[in-house]
């Protein structure tokens, strides 16, 4: 992936999140390997402190991610990446950045999800590529819904398998995956401090 404009795709976390990939090691590894590089990040669905751009870049501050770039791909709106022969999908809708990258290492925390199982990479770029107001609902919600998170467990699992796959075969042989399995909590990093206690060994 040498010369090419990488994505860093990694979970930057709820404001103080205790289970996020630590920043030293990122840090370590973009001064090494990916200087220049950028992590990039979407807007999430539900209303909190990453819900917008300016909120998502005020906890990137308080979470310490200020030693790189990172670029909230759906800042500027979204576009669609077809889904090969997919169940649920014919395209799922991502921020229009992720087009601007030649390549993607999914950098990932390696842990659970209430509904998702232990998504790994799948997750990572499958909820974090689909851009916050409509590829995340497209993945979560039933159209016509009042329940924003109707859609579970094993459909939920396969909307999120092809949303990856929409950002997969966009990169091609273009993609490498890195996770890290420390602080395995059974809840989603999304829950920030509200996460169940880690049990797991790394």
């Amino acid at each position: 992936m040498g010369g090419s404009k990488i994505a860093i795709k990694l979970h930057t976390g709820e404001p103080h999140g205790p289970n996020i990939i630590p920043r030293p090691w990122v840090k370590e590894l973009m001064d090494k390997r990916l200087q220049g590089q950028s992590i990039v990040e979407t807007n999430t669905y539900y209303e909190g402190e990453r819900y917008t751009t300016e909120q998502h870049r005020n906890t990137l501050e308080v979470n310490g991610w200020n030693f790189a770039p990172v670029d909230i791909m759906d800042e500027e709106g979204r576009t669609k990446l077809p889904v090969p022969k997919g169940k649920w999908f014919d395209a799922m809708s991502v921020g229009t950045h992720l087009l601007t990258y030649d390549s993607l290492l999914a950098l990932t925390h390696f842990k659970g999800h209430v509904q998702g199982g232990f998504g790994g990479s799948n997750k990572n770029i499958g909820i974090g590529c689909a851009d916050g107001r409509i590829g995340k609902k497209m993945i979560h919600t039933t159209p016509n819904q009042t329940d924003m998170w109707d859609i579970v467990k094993e459909e939920l699992m396969e909307r999120i398998t092809e949303s990856t796959l929409a950002t997969i075969t966009h990169f091609g042989h273009h993609v490498a995956y890195l996770n890290v399995l420390r602080n395995m909590s059974v809840s989603c990093d999304c829950e920030g401090t509200a996460a169940e206690p880690v049990v797991t060994p790394d």
